[in-house]
């Protein structure tokens, strides 16, 4: 039998980069000048750059005992626990209102092993149409019967859906099939809020059987929403409806890794049968330092101007941006949830406005089908506390440059 050699198989992958390349979708790794004003990263609160953060994280490491090993050295079922693992999930878990957490290296292997482990077999899952990435991959290897998407962020939409599977499945109606609704509380592309307490709603009013488990990632909230940035959830008082909320550290907080915040049962569980917890090295007291950090700043307050300022800024973008609503939206338009530190601005060409922006000094990135989808295309613009009024104002400058630039060209080709 014939096999492939290594040179078909990089003519392969050379044929689908090239074919990626064609629909300008190809992703490449970049660096860009430390002088750059980030407009980009999801480093909502500054914290990464905060010398109080950096402080309080070295005061940390330094009183660690020289004999305490920095690495974790395994799973955390073989060598990986630590004493002070369990505490951080205990602080957390407390600071969120919640009975138990259990950390996870990331955001993405949070969702896998919540998504692919907890839904039985035959169960159903409702989510929004724009799920993350980590969550249709758990979905795609979990044990649920049946997987249904709703419109995105509407409740008309999650309600005709849910009415649709309860009236054709008795078991659904009666309550013996588990109902999983997975949302995010603010979404990575649009910015948006998703409106929980109106699916509170309707899951009261349908799943009367008590059926209905809400997942709730909580990623692009953390430290930036809610008291002490505590999260959408807590901000809406609904912890208590909450089967499962995903907080993640690598955004707002500066750090590494996820919590799943859960009851004591669905912690055992996934202990025992998340496959993205079970094999793979924990984090080591490095990485459990920082989250214990950036926990400690929101649960003392610390952080709470940091969210006053970021609010102040997010007024400020919105008004600025607001002055350029005179363009065709053909060529350029913003769509902005208000309060939301993500800003989407929406162009046929938007690689071509975010080099304009960054050879200005100014990182923002073009976002590209399939992350998002085709003819939604953006430049994804993310502000953070530790941005100024005239950083935003050189960057409004810089947009409201392109259009003109683009409008003469189009009014010289016509």
């Amino acid at each position: 039998m014939d096999h492939p050699s290594p040179k078909c198989l990089r003519d392969s992958l050379r044929q689908a980069l090239h074919r990626r390349e064609l629909k300008a979708s190809r992703r490449r790794l970049t660096v860009l000048p430390q002088s750059s004003v980030d407009f980009s990263s999801n480093d909502f609160l500054s914290l990464s750059t905060s010398s109080t953060y950096r402080k309080r994280l070295l005061e940390h490491l330094q009183q660690a005992p020289s004999s305490y090993p920095f690495a974790s050295g395994g799973s955390r079922l073989l060598d990986g626990n630590s004493t002070y693992a369990e505490d951080l999930e205990n602080f957390i878990a407390e600071f969120h209102g919640a009975p138990k957490g259990l950390l996870f290296n990331s955001g993405f292997d949070a969702n896998v092993g919540v998504m692919s482990c907890i839904p039985q077999p035959g169960d159903l899952i409702v989510y929004d149409e724009l799920i993350h990435a980590s969550a249709r991959e758990g979905m795609r290897l979990s044990r649920a019967g049946k997987r249904v998407q709703f419109s995105h962020s509407s409740p008309e939409s999650f309600e005709e859906v849910l009415r649709s599977e309860i009236e054709s499945d008795p078991l659904i109606q009666n309550g013996t099939r588990n109902v999983f609704i997975a949302v995010e509380s603010i979404y990575s592309m649009d910015g948006d809020i998703a409106p929980i307490q109106e699916f509170v709603q309707i899951v009261d009013r349908l799943l009367t059987g008590g059926n209905g488990y809400f997942i709730v990632d909580e990623a692009h909230a953390t430290g930036a929403f809610g008291p002490r940035g505590a999260g959408v959830v807590q901000e809406l008082g609904l912890e208590d409806r909450m089967f499962i909320r995903v907080h993640t550290f690598g955004k707002a907080l500066a750090s590494h890794g996820a919590i799943v915040l859960c009851c004591t049962d669905t912690r055992d569980y996934l202990i025992n049968y998340a496959r993205s917890l079970i094999y793979t090295t924990a984090m080591g007291f490095p990485f459990l330092a920082s989250i214990r950090t950036a926990y400690e700043l929101l649960s003392e307050g610390e952080t709470q101007h940091l969210q006053d300022k970021l609010q102040q800024l997010i007024l400020y973008l919105r008004n600025r941006l607001g002055e350029l609503d005179s363009w065709d939206p053909a060529i350029f338009e913003v769509h902005h949830f208000p309060s939301s530190p993500i800003f989407s601005l929406r162009s046929p060409v938007p690689r071509e406005l975010a080099a304009v922006c960054q050879r200005a000094g100014f990182v923002v990135r073009a976002i590209m089908s399939p992350t998002v989808p085709a003819g939604k295309e953006r430049v994804r613009v993310c502000l953070h506390a530790g941005n100024t009024m005239q950083e935003i104002d050189g960057l409004v400058r810089t947009i409201e440059f392109w259009l003109n630039q683009t409008t003469e060209k189009k009014t010289a080709r016509l």
